[in-house]
Parts: structure tokens; sequence; C-alpha cells
């Protein structure tokens, strides 16, 4: 074996320091992570489909099933992008909540009558279950955005990257639910306050070289 200029020997065949290589062509950092977004969808599936036989409101559940089958189907393909480092079956497709037409939010607070608590098992309901399903998605969108920018891997990397907005989107969606149905309030600063706070920017003017 030929020794390298610092008088150490090679510890891995020369092969694996080869660019491009088709059976090896991870990082460890990139296997890790992925191992990690992988295990997240995973989880998140199983609770999903834990969730979907308890859930009362139709909407909810349509929610559910929805989001349900498209994570489903982001998760096939990067195991399949992961696992062989070509492309999968289709590419990423785009995330359509059930009902795009509703983006309408109610903003301010309502005083509740008794301060918010643990529930008790059987007091779980929609109101519960959706906020799970949401810190779910959230949580998976973090995850996947932090992996895509330690992903060596073209394919699996591009995979990952292109999937972050349908969790964006889903989470949106939840949010919308949630927030029609009086379980997420959005509260306001002032509107003096909201108005100097817009303004406290502006765009940069770009200098000459």
């Amino acid at each position: 074996m030929q020794t390298p200029q610092n008088g150490f020997q090679s510890e891995r065949p020369q092969q694996n320091m080869q660019t491009g290589s088709v059976t090896y062509n991870h990082g460890g950092h990139e296997l890790n992570d992925v191992h990690e977004v992988l295990g997240g969808m995973i989880g998140a599936l199983e609770q999903y489909a834990m969730f979907r036989g308890q859930l009362k409101n139709q909407e909810l559940v349509q929610i559910a099933n929805n989001q349900y089958q498209f994570m489903l189907d982001e998760y096939n393909m990067l195991v399949q992008a992961f696992s062989t480092g070509q492309d999968p079956a289709h590419g990423t497709k785009r995330y359509q909540m059930v009902n795009q037409n509703n983006e309408s939010i109610v903003y301010g607070l309502k005083p509740s009558p008794t301060p918010k608590q643990p529930k008790q098992p059987n007091a779980i309901d929609d109101a519960c279950i959706s906020g799970f399903m949401l810190s779910l998605v959230k949580g998976l969108a973090s995850s996947k955005a932090l992996a895509s920018t330690e992903v060596t891997n073209p394919v699996a990397r591009r995979v990952i990257a292109d999937s972050i907005p349908n969790g964006i989107e889903m989470a949106y969606e939840l949010f919308l639910w949630r927030n029609k149905n009086g379980h997420y309030q959005v509260p306001q600063y002032d509107q003096q306050t909201t108005t100097a706070m817009v303004h406290a920017f502006a765009p940069a003017t770009p200098t000459m070289h």
C-alpha cells in the first residue's frame, strides 16, 4: 500500500476516497441526519394513524387523511432516493390544502374562563389532537431544513429540500383549522407598535464597486 506524504497509512480502501462513487456516496454526518429525518417521518405517520380513528370533526378527518397520504408518499420517495442514489419514481409534488379558499384569520385574544392545564386521557379531543399534528409537521419541517444543509448526496438533498415547503403548508393548514375553531388564538400589538415595527426596516441601497 502506498504511504501518504504525511507518513500515515490510510485506514480506508483508496476507492472510498473517489468522487462520485455509486456504492459509497453518503457522508457520515449525512447518514445520521437522514436517519433522524426518516425516523421522524415514521413517527409522524404512526401517530397520524392513531389520531385518525379518534377525530370527530369531519373537516379535520379529511385534513388528517390528506396529510397522511402525502407524507407516506414523501417517505417512500426519500427511502428510494437515499438507498439507491437515483431519482425517485416521480418528482416532488405540491401539497394542496383540503380547503384552499379558507385563509381568513381571526386575530385577538378571548379571555378563557379557566387557565389551561393538561387534560386527562378521556378528555383528549380534536383540539388536542390537532395540536399534536401541528407539532409533528412543524418539527419535521425544521429537522428537514437542518438535514438538507448537511446532506452531500445530490439526489437525497434535493428530495429533502423540496419537501420542506410542503411541511410548511401542512402546518399552515392545521393552524387555519385550529384558529377558525378557536383553538389557536393570535394576539396582536396595538396599532402604534405594529406600525412602528413593520416600518423599522428599509431597502438597502446597492453599492458600486
